[in-house]
């Protein structure tokens, strides 16, 4: 029997039904039928498809022109920006319109971490200290981002956002004593350079592997979900890190758990010593949010209040919705990777020095500052003496202090101390007595 002929018999057959009030609900076509919910409706539909895809997992509709999509003709993702490189407002509705104390104060953390960099790569050099990773350049993804937060919420770093501890108050004798891991440091001595963290300012310890802290973002986001507490988490990494599978997994996790999570990007254009050109093919890191079903958007870095702006929105988001957002902050890094790095080997002279005289953080908000009223010539030079005094008494004073005993190397794993532990702490005092000449006791404290 033709489908024709099959429909118009269950059209009559509809028909009768009706008249003795019993409700059918068909769904007719010139081709076949379509079941929804296991009830079926009727529809007057004259394309040539009248339903559309229920495959799980995928927001589309049918086509029948066999097509491509080809990236390169994709339209790229817009950078948001606020503040112009002359320092003036773009949009007035974008002014975050912050006050005065508050602008000063991202000013001086910003060229206070600048301060701090500059003399301890200098100490590393001098073989004062092992290991040190400057912030040159990116100093408005820190500032920006860490003044739109609640201090409350769970920052998971990856190792350049020093900037963002300096908002919060970690102070500078803090910075000076974990390079030096002398007995003053929080992590007493077992952490590389610039691998900071602290409890009491909510500031995970850094750890060196790339996006280990992606996927522990993620799960303490799901955690303050639960909690039900109104605060969030914040995650940086860099785009190299964004190639790690954990990030992957991060993205994903967050997304279908529905975490209150902020995943942002520092795209400084290098991994290490790969450009991004042969990092990835795509239109960066915020091309990834979408696919992952993440909210996003891509600003500039170097404009502290866009970074401020898109933060603070996508932490209301992120609190009143239970959900993550990216957000990929386009920068530069304007120092080598590490000091274990030499950038020369791998981009000009005149890359860097455009960066650093054209399109700085530091220089942008000084212009506002000055434009507004709020910062003049005399005030940048007596705060270029104060700061750096500043910098030199913490690191003075860094510089003298002991090591941490050689003790403390079998402390903070166990409740109680296991009885192998116990014995190999007794061998290596008694190795380290016979052969003192050997080891530099006179900088650490005493053996108990």
């Amino acid at each position: 029997m033709s489908a024709i002929r099959q429909a118009q018999r269950l059209i009559s057959f509809s028909v009768s039904l009706r008249s003795s009030g019993i409700r059918i609900y068909q769904c007719l076509s010139k081709r076949n039928f379509h079941r929804v919910n296991s009830v079926t409706c009727s529809e007057n539909v004259t394309s040539k498809f009248d339903d559309r895809p229920e495959f799980p997992g995928s927001k589309s509709e049918f086509v029948s022109k066999l097509e491509f999509i080809e990236p390169d003709n994709i339209k790229g993702i817009p950078v948001y920006r606020a503040l112009g490189r002359n320092g003036n407002i773009i949009e007035e509705s974008e002014d975050p319109k912050l006050d005065s104390s508050t602008v000063l104060k991202m000013y001086k953390d910003m060229t206070l971490l600048n301060t701090m960099d500059r003399i301890l790569y200098e100490s590393q050099r001098q073989g004062r200290i092992s290991f040190y990773m400057t912030n040159y350049g990116e100093e408005g993804t820190h500032i920006g981002s860490a003044a739109a937060l609640d201090p409350r919420d769970l920052v998971f770093g990856q190792y350049r956002e020093a900037g963002v501890l300096m908002w919060r108050g970690f102070t500078l004798d803090q910075f000076m004593d974990q390079c030096y891991g002398n007995v003053n440091d929080i992590g007493k001595g077992r952490q590389m350079p610039v691998h900071y963290g602290t409890k009491k300012l909510n500031f995970v310890t850094i750890s060196s592997p790339l996006a280990t802290q992606m996927p522990q973002a993620a799960g303490a986001a799901y955690a303050l979900k639960r909690a039900k507490n109104g605060l969030c988490v914040i995650c940086y990494f860099g785009e190299g890190a964004a190639s790690e599978g954990d990030a992957h997994a991060a993205f994903n996790f967050a997304a279908v758990l529905d975490c209150p999570v902020i995943f942002f990007c520092r795209n400084n254009g290098y991994a290490i010593s790969t450009p991004v050109k042969d990092q990835y093919r795509g239109d960066g890191i915020a091309s990834r949010g979408v696919g992952y079903g993440m909210m996003t958007v891509r600003v500039d870095g170097n404009d502290v209040f866009a970074v401020y702006n898109a933060v603070k929105s996508a932490r209301e988001i992120a609190v009143a919705q239970n959900r993550p957002v990216l957000i990929e902050a386009m920068t530069y890094r304007i120092g080598h990777h590490s000091t274990s790095d030499d950038s020369s080997a791998y981009r000009s002279v005149d890359e860097v020095s455009y960066w650093d005289k054209q399109d700085n953080p530091i220089s942008r908000l000084r212009n506002y500052m000055i434009n507004n009223g709020i910062w003049d010539e005399k005030m940048e030079k007596e705060w270029k003496l104060e700061s750096r005094k500043m910098v030199m008494r913490s690191f003075a004073d860094a510089e003298t202090r002991k090591r941490p005993s050689p003790d403390e190397m079998f402390e903070d794993v166990y409740d109680v101390l296991p009885k192998h532990l116990e014995n190999q702490l007794e061998e290596m005092k008694n190795h380290v007595k016979q052969y003192k000449e050997n080891y530099p006791l006179e900088h650490h404290e005493k053996l108990t």
